[in-house]
């Protein structure tokens, strides 16, 4: 008999070739949210440059998300098809160009045009990250690798924010200070690039596709055999019937609660996470601060993201997901009003360094649960069509957070954040299941699929 591949993962330790796919991921990542959170922290330099009228602000601000929403559609399904790794390197190729093409940018329309298909290229990575990392680390382990890679991917927030503050008012080999950050953006990518090709494919992705011996291969390197001996057991192929599940499918029983939490989850999480990192350099130069200022503020509230990022760490394997995102989103409301009201740069400081911790904290804990939730044919598809709704969402935003922010005040607009933050909470308390420390195989067999338990939902 043969042992089940979700089983063997399991059994590994955690060795070289699991921590340099980590450090990969991560840093593959940090260039998702550098490009995510640049037209936030740009937007004001752009404005003065570009003389943008504001009915072009909503456009310049959401340009990326709608090209990412596009991206995680379709991308996503191709890593179902071809391959985690063949898509992470598209992913970077798509970005790396495009970043360089927006440093040289004649005009507004050309930032904007060329933002969309940079977006296009990101819009599947943190999804496909999150797929990938959770077939290749051991459950027990699973939480804490994958908030590692977003520890590091979130240092771009505040790195982003300083670099901003400083190159922003020169022109270093006279060019605008400005395009010297996508032009870093495009030269690191490509050297994750080169990276990227050393990475072991997903042994569930492999087996899931009938490819056995390949899937031996990567246990036996994730295993080290070279010190620790060979690992033992053959890789058996379960549930063929997965493998070609149409998209469809994720909206029909066994598949509908979770989807449909996960759909409901994205659509309001991104006004609290995305509404705060986009939006705050506009809210505080509504408050009348100058770009300098408003710059120095976020950058300051910015390093929250990855010390947010950190202290998941020791948390996300001890404390159930579904729990540490109702805990985190409802501190997220809370100090995103503080944020709103806030009239002194003291408080603004402080109201945002810790929403911004308390978000991350947010977030590794749904990316870890979103990969966890679905079966490996679909995996991919399944959380990559949900975030494409985030993303979707990110770039309507500006069209209707922009206009409130201008006609009602900073209060307003973070209580209408907080709102959404309420139904996060609910979504997930109610319909999300357990998830921490399970095998992913679990998900293969229909008998054991992700339905909430009555026991969860009496705990609201």
């Amino acid at each position: 008999m043969g042992t089940a591949i979700g089983e063997r993962l399991n059994q590994l330790p955690i060795g070289k070739t699991h921590k340099r796919a980590t450090a990969l991921i991560g840093v593959g990542l940090f260039f998702e949210f550098f490009e995510v959170f640049l037209a936030g922290v740009l937007a004001s330099v752009l404005e003065e440059k570009f003389h943008i009228h504001s009915s072009i602000m909503p456009l310049l601000l959401g340009s990326s998300f709608l090209g990412m929403f596009f991206g995680a559609l379709f991308l996503s399904r191709a890593a179902d098809r071809y391959g985690r790794k063949k898509v992470f390197i598209v992913n970077l190729t798509i970005y790396s160009l495009s970043s360089l093409l927006i440093a040289i940018s004649p005009n507004v329309s050309f930032v904007i045009f060329f933002r969309f298909i940079a977006g296009f290229g990101l819009g599947a990575q943190p999804a496909l990250c999150d797929t990938y990392l959770s077939e290749l680390i051991p459950a027990g382990k699973r939480g804490k690798f994958i908030a590692w890679a977003y520890t590091l991917s979130f240092l771009a927030i505040p790195i982003e924010g300083f670099l901003a503050r400083t190159l922003v008012p020169l022109a270093p080999l006279g060019i605008d200070g400005w395009r010297w950050m996508f032009v870093i953006g495009a030269i690191g990518s490509i050297v994750v690039f080169a990276g990227a090709r050393h990475l072991p494919e997903s042994p569930l992705w492999l087996a899931s596709k009938g490819r056995l011996h390949e899937a031996e291969e990567i246990i036996q390197q994730l295993g080290e055999k070279r010190k620790v001996g060979h690992v033992p057991g053959m890789i058996i192929h379960q549930q063929e019937s997965y493998e070609k599940l149409p998209f469809s499918a994720l909206f029909k029983k066994p598949f509908l609660t979770s989807t449909v939490m996960l759909y409901i989850f994205q659509i309001f999480q991104t006004i609290g996470y995305y509404g705060f990192g986009t939006l705050a350099p506009i809210v505080l130069a509504s408050k009348g601060y100058t770009i300098t200022h408003s710059l120095e503020y976020v950058a300051l509230s910015f390093i929250g993201y990855p010390l947010g990022s950190l202290l998941s760490v020791p948390l996300i394997d001890r404390i159930d997901r579904k729990w540490l995102v109702v805990l985190s989103a409802f501190f997220m409301g809370v100090f995103g009003l503080m944020f709103g009201v806030a009239d002194s740069s003291s408080l603004i400081v402080i109201a945002g360094f810790i929403y911004t911790i308390v978000s991350n904290i947010f977030s590794n804990a749904y990316h870890t649960l979103q990969a966890e939730i679905f079966p490996t044919a679909v995996r991919a598809t399944a959380s990559g069509g949900a975030y494409s709704i985030s993303r979707l969402m990110s770039g309507l935003m500006p069209f209707v957070l922009l206009p409130v922010l201008e006609r009602s005040g900073a209060t307003v607009m973070f209580t209408i954040v907080a709102a959404a933050m309420v139904i996060v909470i609910l979504d997930v308390a109610i319909l999300a299941p357990r998830t921490t420390g399970q095998s992913l195989d679990r998900l293969d067999r229909p008998d054991q699929l992700p339905i909430p338990k009555s026991s969860d939902i009496s705990q609201i």
